[in-house]
């Protein structure tokens, strides 16, 4: 991470103090400056949050200040704070003109970006440096970085879509086979539309087969029972017409 030194500011102090107003701005900007410093110290003794503290107490007597908003937002970074880091860096270059600085401010955002493996943004920002400060080195490797990881990180997203998309339409087709199965085996167990009627007409039907078709028993039991009626009918008429002519006789 980049870091911006106090001294940065300090062509900012007038040359030549002639109220007490500018004097007491004086003083305020003095306190503000030994708070960055220890901050600093403090930093680079990698005491990450009580540097973070030092810069805070600074930006209370100057919530502008470039350098403590900065240094705040790099403390934040060390301690894995990335969204807040952004924040403050985001803050400290409004406040700022100088296209180096803004460079710096850029710089630490794609970082910031990489460490969260936003690999997008994180190139955003480092085009972004480029831009104030064409011959940054680091922010061109660090371009070169990012955009080689995005297109990896696209790779793999796509290969893992097409993995979740492939199970997922296995996973339908297993559905479908075992809805297909079942299906199957309800229709086995449901009658046809016709089943029910027929195992009704057999019981309706007498015993030993269906009419027209008799079995040899059978019909030779009509064709006796046919010729009994015929042998009965025959003797009646012989009867009837015995009686006709004891009549005739009589006359």
């Amino acid at each position: 991470m980049k870091m911006i030194p106090v001294k940065y500011f300090q062509g900012l102090l007038p040359v030549l103090l002639v109220a007490i107003g500018l004097l007491s701005a004086q003083i305020l900007f003095g306190q503000t400056n030994r708070l960055i410093n220890e901050g600093n110290k403090l930093y680079e003794q990698q005491r990450y949050k009580d540097a973070a503290a030092n810069y805070q107490k600074a930006l209370v007597k100057d919530p502008n200040n470039y350098s403590g908003l900065f240094n705040l937002s790099n403390s934040l970074y060390q301690q894995k704070q990335f969204d807040s880091s952004r924040k403050f860096l985001a803050s400290s270059e409004k406040n700022i003109k100088d296209k180096n600085a803004k460079s710096a401010v850029n710089y630490n955002i794609g970082n910031s970006y990489m460490a969260q493996q936003k690999y997008e943004d994180a190139a955003k920002a480092y085009k972004q440096t480029l831009r104030n400060n064409p011959n940054d080195l680091d922010a061109k490797y660090n371009l070169s970085y990012a955009e080689q990881m995005l297109k990896k990180q696209q790779q793999q997203n796509k290969d893992q879509q097409q993995k979740q998309d492939k199970q997922q339409q296995k996973q339908d087709q297993n559905q479908n086979k075992d809805q297909q199965k079942k299906d199957e085996k309800n229709d086995q167990k449901q009658p046809k539309p016709d089943e029910g009627k027929d195992k009704k007409d057999e019981q309706k039907q007498p015993q030993g087969g269906q009419p027209g078709n008799l079995s040899q028993q059978q019909a030779d039991q009509l064709l006796n029972a046919l010729q009994q009626q015929e042998k009965k009918l025959q003797d009646k008429l012989k009867k009837e017409k015995g009686a006709t002519t004891k009549l005739e006789k009589d006359w």
